[in-house]
């Protein structure tokens, strides 16, 4: 019989993870969020754009598939210092107080031994690369490490973020060229943009808990001023991604199918619900779709250059 998956705080249950996985591990996958992976797609996107812009014809299935395991690794690493960092405000966030830190599940000595571990496997495909993708790659850890940390310091603890996660704009360019060039820059800059939009979608969930706690978010600072804020933020987002293709020399289907992409984004903002948490959660998961859209553009356009 088929358990049909239910929550605790933020945590499935009764999905495969416990249907599966020896009791020992559960704690561990789910420090990585190995059972919610849109943060993963949202991580490996920008690497198979920047890889696809930068390719001649199609792109290297076997580099996607190094960025796939990449991304899985690394969300899952990120995941965990931010839960280490965090397990005294989660503790107090009924959304976050099962997770496996808070809950007890996981010592925080544990948890930095898990990192580690982590951070080995990620080297280890990063290596993969040529030498100039790997530094570019090691120089990512710079923007990691502090990011659990913005939250306490600034209202745009988003931007960070967004200069994180889009990494792989940058990584994905130098892995296929060995260089960096105007479109990886451009994407990058877009991909900063897309973030701060999710990212405040999604913020919107904790903003009553996170203001009694202390910690800052754009979803605060914006307020009911989030939608006129997520046209910007998505707008601009549009542009430097238009600008990157141009750049690159896109053929004339990228335009179309940005077209489309760029009605994912309008759909997400038009529709939105920001005092509805699970309208939230729906809006930001749907970033995906966005993610597949613009591959699609990107590849094409690479193919009809």
């Amino acid at each position: 019989m088929i358990t049909t998956p239910s929550l605790q705080g933020d945590i499935p249950v009764g999905n495969w993870i416990d249907r599966w996985v020896p009791a020992p591990v559960r704690p561990y996958l789910r420090l990585m969020r190995l059972d919610r992976p849109i943060g993963t797609w949202l991580l490996l996107f920008p690497c198979w754009w920047s890889a696809a812009l930068a390719a001649d014809g199609w792109p290297s299935l076997g580099l996607f598939a190094l960025f796939a395991l990449g991304a899985v690794i690394m969300r899952g690493a990120g995941c965990t210092f931010n839960d280490w960092a965090d397990y005294d405000f989660d503790a107090r966030v009924a959304r976050t107080a099962t997770r496996p830190i808070p809950a007890g599940d996981v010592s925080p000595v544990q948890a930095l031994l898990f990192l580690g571990f982590l951070l080995l496997l990620g080297f280890g495909i990063l290596v993969q690369l040529q030498s100039y993708a790997i530094a570019v790659g090691m120089a990512s850890l710079l923007l990691v490490f502090p990011y659990p940390f913005m939250k306490r310091i600034t209202y745009w603890p988003q931007a960070w973020l967004g200069l994180t996660f889009n990494w792989g704009a940058l990584l994905g360019w130098a892995a296929v060229r060995g260089d960096l060039d105007s479109p990886a820059i451009l994407l990058y800059a877009a991909g900063l943009f897309w973030t701060l939009g999710y990212d405040t979608i999604y913020a919107h969930q904790d903003k009553e808990d996170d203001a009694l706690i202390g910690v800052k978010s754009t979803a605060l600072a914006l307020g009911d001023n989030t939608v006129p804020w997520l046209w910007r933020f998505y707008g601009l987002a549009l542009t430097l991604i238009a600008a990157a293709g141009w750049s690159a020399g896109l053929g004339w289907p990228f335009w179309p199918l940005l077209a489309l992409a760029a009605g994912q984004l309008l759909w997400q903002i038009r529709t939105v619900d920001i005092h509805d948490s699970p309208d939230c959660l729906t809006k930001f998961k749907s970033n995906r779709f966005f993610g597949w859209m613009l591959l699609a553009a990107i590849v094409a356009g690479r193919l009809w250059s």
